[in-house]
């Protein structure tokens, strides 16, 4: 064996898993069905990378929603909410996913999360007094069974237990530690029915170890491991880890008779020193992550095999490996015939990464220079785009008070109080209403040419001024327009930037069915043109109310895209953050007094280790969003949204944005973080989401109440705003108003309550 992969995508190249998981939703598929699309994918996913010439392929990357999620079920990890339900286990399994509301119950989904430093999100197990852990057959036995009858070399994985432990919830008192024996003996039996089936080697997923490690971390790494490799009797156990280095766990790791370490060599690039140093375990194999496994750039080969050199110095056996799993970028490129050959050479997805790991074995073992390595060397010598000098002198000139918004927030939170007269808890909507089935065929039939530009907009206009009248009735605040000519916010902004490439199936994954086709940033970014300008002002001129201008911010768009590897991601920042002020200016100066900027991915690029923090990231990007919104009028309040990310940490960094208003993710979660925002003084307005618009279900009216009085007991309730978690774009109708009138009704019993307190 010389190559492999960590995992590979689940979605479908065209998404055929998100669709047949939507009609199963709506009764218009069985579960047999499901499952059968499902065992089609999975098929063809391991085809692929078996004619591709990959030495083992992993199983049990595959999930109906989310990997965290199969694990804790796998285990039994169920709160007893979800187990009275009485569902069917497949519905059983999406009611953790999604929440329920049927004739069986009602209960809320479990909390969703970011995936490390990822776009991906992932779903929260909890643990309580209730918790048993046992195994159950959920899928990772029959999909490592169905890849044994198509003939392939499988080695089923799953989430380690450390990982589990470290991502979950703990209620009723419980820690990770009370759970660490019952965890090992049932890993130990996953072990040793997989072993029993014919597995040979076994995946333990274990990306927590490139977290900072403390005393404890390391002792429960070992409480749940001794045991486990004492018991695995003729199994080999790849413990595989992604996304950093290992720097606090190499000393485990090696001491630990695993029999293989998957290490990344991209992003942790500390592992190379780590094994130069230490020295790597002659009995051991090393799973080398040497092909990016989260970006769409080609790998440069001599550089890739100058790193294989020395890792084959300090490791007898070394396996060629992507540094994540596969399930961070689309398909293939053969899906993009659009894309210009000249620059689709310079593009990698996913069935062409499985290419250049054979490639590179290839390579690497030959006495000679072979020709892929030649073509890719020649490859690499091309200039690929023309440099834009104008944009560059421009971020040189940038001084500190270009960053710095006055008057102070204070100051501009009493001059916008007495602009705006809004009612105390003023509500809204983060940005977009749902993207109904006409919505996407009118955006459609206009990217193909079907109908004209002012057929196109004519609908779009109609679409805004039926939903601003549906706020208006449902006694809204502060309006939006519904966003309904924007595909995804990241995408729609950057075909209006010049700097950017897109793909037409480039669909990656960002949780359960939603997918987002990340545009691919290709050189320098500038704006050439107004791109919101028009649709806010049509907006505003509908009511009398005011209509909030919508925008993605820097960060965002930077970490939701798949960025350039020649220049650095802070240049890149600034780029679009010039770009945007220049959007922010226009919409002022055309009468848009409230503008949110949004950066729900603020968090999601921390390096993952804390002495990295403000050095390699929030130094540069938090005065990046500053910028955007630097020069505008105090009166003007700029907002922001953020959501499924832990942001107590850097809670001071979020103040520091200097907006004026910021929604987030509460309703979802647990009330920690508004405890933080108690704890430190913040001082921007906040509008803690009040409901989780990822899920179907309908809040009553008195949820809401109560969620609001939670918020009121942390927060001054002159700084508190109320509005759903996230955007609206995936929900349907129906849901969506009903939601928003008990939203509407609860805030306003409170402030009843409130009115009536104060007298």
């Amino acid at each position: 064996m010389t190559t492999t992969i960590i995992g590979y995508p689940r979605i479908g190249a065209h998404r055929e898993l998100k669709f047949a998981t939507q009609h199963y939703f709506k009764q218009r598929l069985s579960a047999a069905e499901l499952q059968a699309t499902a065992q089609q994918l999975r098929l063809a996913n391991w085809q692929t990378i078996k004619r591709a010439g990959i030495d083992q392929v992993p199983t049990g990357d595959f999930s109906f929603f989310d990997t965290t999620l199969d694990t804790a079920f796998l285990l039994n990890i169920v709160p007893k909410r979800y187990q009275a339900l009485n569902l069917p286990l497949l519905d059983e399994y999406f009611a953790l996913a999604r929440g329920y509301q049927g004739p069986a119950g009602d209960v809320k989904a479990l909390s969703m999360k970011k995936w490390f430093n990822t776009n991906y999100h992932y779903l929260v197990p909890e643990f309580d007094q209730d918790t048993q852990i046992k195994v159950r057959d959920w899928q990772l036995f029959a999909q490592f069974q169905e890849a044994k009858a198509a003939g392939i070399n499988a080695r089923p994985s799953l989430v380690g237990p450390y990982t589990l432990l470290r991502l979950s919830r703990f209620l009723a008192g419980r820690q990770a530690a009370d759970f660490a024996d019952a965890l090992a003996a049932a890993y130990t039996e996953i072990i040793a029915r997989l072993r029993a089936a014919g597995a040979q080697w076994i995946q333990l997923d274990e990306p927590a170890l490139v977290f900072d490690q403390s005393v404890a971390d390391q002792a429960l790494f070992k409480q749940l491991y001794t045991p486990i490799l004492a018991q695995k009797g003729q199994a080999k156990i790849l413990l595989q880890t992604y996304f950093g280095d290992v720097t606090d766990s190499y000393q485990n790791l090696t001491t630990l008779p695993f029999d293989g370490l998957g290490l990344d060599f991209i992003e942790g690039q500390a592992n190379l020193a780590l094994l130069t140093r230490q020295g790597f375990p002659k009995d051991r194999v090393l799973f080398a992550g040497v092909v990016n496994g989260k970006n769409i750039w080609r790998t440069n080969y001599d550089k890739t095999l100058a790193l294989l050199a020395q890792l084959d110095e300090v490791a007898a056996d070394v396996v060629l490996s992507t540094s994540t799993s596969l399930l961070h970028v689309p398909y293939t490129t053969k899906n993009e015939p659009q894309i210009d050959p000249a620059e689709l050479r310079y593009l990698a997805f996913a069935e062409e990464k499985l290419t250049e790991l054979r490639e590179l074995d290839a390579a690497r073992h030959a006495k000679r220079e072979t020709p892929a390595l030649l073509a890719n060397r020649h490859l690499f010598a091309t200039p690929r785009y023309v440099e834009d000098p104008a944009i560059n002198a421009k971020i040189a000139a940038l001084k500190p008070a270009d960053y710095q918004r006055l008057p102070a927030r204070k100051t501009r939170l009493a001059i916008q109080a007495k602009e705006f007269h809004l009612p105390l808890l003023p509500t809204t909507t983060i940005g977009s209403f749902p993207q109904t089935a006409a919505v996407r065929k009118n955006r459609a039939e206009f990217r193909k040419g079907k109908i004209t530009a002012e057929a196109y907009t004519a609908f779009n206009h109609k679409e805004m001024r039926r939903w601003l009248k549906i706020q208006e009735d449902l006694g809204l605040d502060v309006l939006v327009h519904g966003e309904f000519e924007r595909n995804d916010m990241v995408e729609y902004f950057g075909e209006q930037l010049k700097g950017f490439r897109f793909t037409a199936n480039g669909w990656v994954q960002s949780y359960g069915t939603r997918g987002v086709k990340p545009p691919i940033i290709w050189g320098d970014v500038v704006r050439t043109h107004p791109i919101t300008v028009a649709e806010a002002v049509y907006a505003q001129r509908q009511t009398t109310k005011p209509v909030k201008g919508m925008l993605t911010g820097p960060v965002t768009i930077l970490n939701w895209s798949f960025p350039r590897e020649d220049v650095s991601p802070q240049l890149s920042t600034e780029q679009i953050a010039l770009a945007l002020q220049g959007e922010v200016l226009d919409l002022e100066q055309h009468g848009i007094k409230i503008i949110q900027i949004d950066e729900p991915a603020l968090r999601e690029n921390l390096p993952l280790r804390k002495k990295d923090w403000h050095r390699k990231y929030l130094d540069w990007a938090v005065p990046a969003f500053r910028l955007v919104g630097a020069k505008v009028q105090p009166t003007t309040q700029i907002h922001t949204h953020m959501c499924y990310s832990e942001f107590g940490d850097i809670i001071e960094a979020i103040d520091a944005l200097d907006a004026d208003v910021i929604s987030f993710e509460a309703a979802r979660a647990d009330m920690t973080l508004l405890d933080v925002l108690h704890d430190v003084h913040f001082e921007t307005h906040v509008g803690p989401g009040v409901y989780d618009i990822h899920s179907p279900r309908v809040p009553a009216k008195a949820e809401i109440v109560k969620i609001i009085h939670e918020i009121l007991r942390r927060i001054p309730k002159e700084n508190v705003w109320i509005n759903p978690d996230c955007g609206l774009k995936t929900r349907e109708e129906p849901e969506t108003v009903a939601s928003l009138r008990n939203m509407v009704q609860a805030t306003k019993q409170v402030r009843e309550e409130l009115s009536g307190n104060e007298s």
